[in-house]
């Protein structure tokens, strides 16, 4: 979704931040989203905030508990994880082949500038930035993709693994691997060759 949707749709710009807060950690899992605070931060009425917590109930990021309202959904065990990330693979190669032959500079450079960015997150050691980086280079594919419904099979499945995204980039002593890992898939994409990008992509996602 562009920029200028999501300006001219105030639910689709809710959706689209609480969704990478609670993906990267900034909102935590069990904190409360109540629908007036959420109306006053962004400035809407209550109806565009409810219908956003609806889209994000749907796709496993929020949960409704009795008496309780509207919190932040746990993220799965570490089994669902060892299950989800396969399917995953399996939607994100499914994505790249799909317009793999269309790519042209117009991907590069939006790719260029994520890679900048990330370089930046990884040397200040930005882990939260880091994570926001990663989602929106991989979901910058799937967004790509001709296939309807393929977004929202993607965002259920990320919603699963959540936890693993921040996990994970906390754990290498030197963060900048994860900036040349998406640099060397960019660069396999810049090559022409198929079937070697879509192992580069697989290997960015464990």
């Amino acid at each position: 979704m562009s920029q200028t949707d999501l300006t001219s749709n105030p639910t689709a710009n809710i959706v689209e931040q609480l969704r990478m807060e609670i993906i990267t950690g900034r909102i935590a899992e069990g904190t409360a989203l109540r629908e007036v605070s959420l109306a006053e931060r962004f400035e809407v009425s209550r109806a565009p905030v409810r219908e956003a917590l609806k889209q994000l109930a749907h796709e496993g990021m929020v949960e409704s508990k009795p008496n309780c309202g509207m919190r932040v959904a746990p993220s799965s065990s570490k089994s669902m994880q060892e299950l989800v990330i396969p399917l995953r693979q399996t939607v994100e190669s499914f994505a790249l082949r799909s317009i793999f032959d269309d790519l042209d500079e117009a991907d590069f450079a939006e790719w260029e500038t994520l890679l900048c960015e990330m370089k930046s997150a990884c040397e200040n050691r930005d882990f939260n930035q880091l994570a926001e980086l990663d989602i929106r280079f991989h979901q910058s594919i799937v967004a790509r993709s001709p296939e309807q419904g393929l977004m929202t099979i993607w965002l259920t499945l990320v919603s699963r693994v959540r936890r693993h995204f921040l996990e994970g980039f906390q754990k290498p002593s030197d963060p900048m691997k994860v900036y040349f890992e998406h640099l060397a898939i960019v660069s396999m994409f810049r090559s022409g060759k198929l079937e070697p990008s879509i192992q580069a992509l697989i290997s960015n996602i464990d």
